[in-house]
């Protein structure tokens, strides 16, 4: 039984592609994530994440901000270009903390924003208000 089947949660078990260039911190989410019920996968470099978005078609993706060659902006804003990826709700991971920094993640398509370092727990609610939100 899941995590989210015992808690009675209404949220379903949902694909999810992480992509962070920290091999640590997606082998952490990938963990908790997975024992929560849902499908992960992880991608540690910005091109790579790209092409596994399109492949994949992700219920909802965790970007890191700060990446090496595109970082997470850049990232995001080639997503929602593209048909293929348009619609999959973005949740920025980032250690920085300026409200400019969450103003630029909205702008360019990211539905929430999430400071490193978060718990575990903190983060899977904030993926289930997001797959909830976005099941509506």
């Amino acid at each position: 039984m899941t995590q989210a089947a015992k808690t009675g949660s209404k949220v379903k078990a949902a694909k999810i592609l992480v992509i962070d260039d920290e091999p640590e911190i997606t082998q952490i989410i990938e963990a908790f994530l997975d024992n929560a019920g849902h499908k992960i996968t992880t991608e540690n470099s910005s091109v790579m994440g790209i092409e596994r978005a399109k492949e994949l078609k992700p219920d909802l993706i965790l970007l890191d901000i700060m990446m090496p060659n595109m970082d997470g902006y850049e990232i995001c804003d080639e997503l929602k270009k593209s048909d293929e990826t348009s619609d999959i709700p973005i949740i920025f991971l980032t250690g920085k903390d300026s409200r400019d920094d969450k103003g630029r993640s909205f702008q360019v398509g990211g539905d929430m924003f999430v400071k490193k370092p978060f718990s575990c727990e903190r983060l899977l609610e904030i993926v289930n208000i997001v797959l909830q939100s976005a099941a509506k």
